[in-house]
């Protein structure tokens, strides 16, 4: 089984001053997907540029040919399943069907406050979820829809002529909990995780192993529950946020290794963040590069 490899880059250059660059170097190295945050911002890039995720991917279409992209990942914290399905209706069109929906409940950060709401708990993030995905599915696969819910209507919005993608674009659900698992089940064609945030500090790789494994059962009872092969969802895994960190990223021997065990797990594709000198995701760029270059090929068995 051979291992996908995507990248993330996030939005804080502006396009004409180098932030075009790494999506059209995405696709030269052969990258399966690469995605970028859906935030209004985040963590120590809140006081500097950061850019829209929709108008970075249409700007992205257009140096890139066949490279996909998406988000990792979209949530309700500040959108709303209608403006947001007409958004990605066009831009699978621009792309010409080359668009993936990342997609997940959301957290605590900037983007849970920016419009003026306290947080919601953990429970309400997954209430609204739980009504968020279901009528996304419908408003990206239906002419018209009309729908009244606990938090979010839906008045006759008409999607036409749909996705170019049929019966839509793929979503990739982000999840760990069962909630999130039974929606990951019957609407995704991917699942996501960034691992147990709680081994991020103090964890080892093989407690961190453990974990994905354990989300991963999980996420096989939920697909069985629903009478759904968990073969047919392609499992992601958004890098850097595991014990392992940013070791991965410093030999190509270390990266196969690191992918190699989750290969194991049953994960069939990674995405690792574009190095920023400076940040969390520093990372040697010719290193990268020779890890998206040669990698992949010796991921195949």
């Amino acid at each position: 089984m051979s291992l996908r490899l995507s990248t993330v880059i996030l939005p804080y250059r502006r396009w004409h001053e180098g932030g075009r660059t790494p999506w059209a170097r995405a696709e030269q190295l052969g990258f399966h997907t690469a995605y970028t945050y859906d935030h209004l911002s985040w963590r120590s890039f809140r006081d500097g540029p950061w850019f829209g995720a929709v108008p970075t991917l249409t700007a992205a279409v257009a140096v890139t040919e066949r490279l996909r992209l998406g988000t990792l990942v979209t949530s309700p914290n500040f959108r709303h399943p209608v403006t947001l399905a007409k958004e990605l209706i066009s831009l699978d069109d621009i792309s010409g069907g080359r668009v993936t929906l990342g997609i997940g409940a959301g957290g605590t950060g900037f983007d849970a406050t920016a419009l003026g709401q306290e947080p919601w708990t953990p429970r309400e993030r997954a209430d609204r979820f739980a009504e968020f995905l279901p009528l996304l599915d419908r408003l990206l696969t239906e002419d018209a829809v009309s729908y009244e819910g606990d938090f979010y209507s839906a008045h006759e919005a008409r999607n036409i002529p749909g996705c170019v993608q049929r019966p839509r674009l793929p979503f990739a659900v982000a999840a760990t909990g069962p909630r999130g698992l039974r929606l990951a089940a019957r609407y995704g064609q991917a699942w996501v995780t960034t691992g147990d945030p709680k081994l991020y500090e103090s964890g080892t790789p093989e407690q961190s192993d453990r974990a994905l494994r354990d989300q991963g059962d999980r996420l096989a009872d939920a697909c069985a529950a629903i009478g759904r092969d968990v073969g047919e969802l392609d499992r992601i895994l958004l890098t850097g946020f595991t014990p392992d960190r940013g070791r991965p990223l410093e030999s190509v021997d270390a990266f196969v290794d690191f992918a190699g065990r989750h290969r194991d797990l049953g994960f069939t594709e990674l995405a690792v963040h574009w190095p920023i000198a400076d940040s969390d995701f520093t990372a040697d760029e010719k290193i990268f590069e020779r890890i998206a270059m040669e990698a992949p090929a010796q991921l195949t068995v």
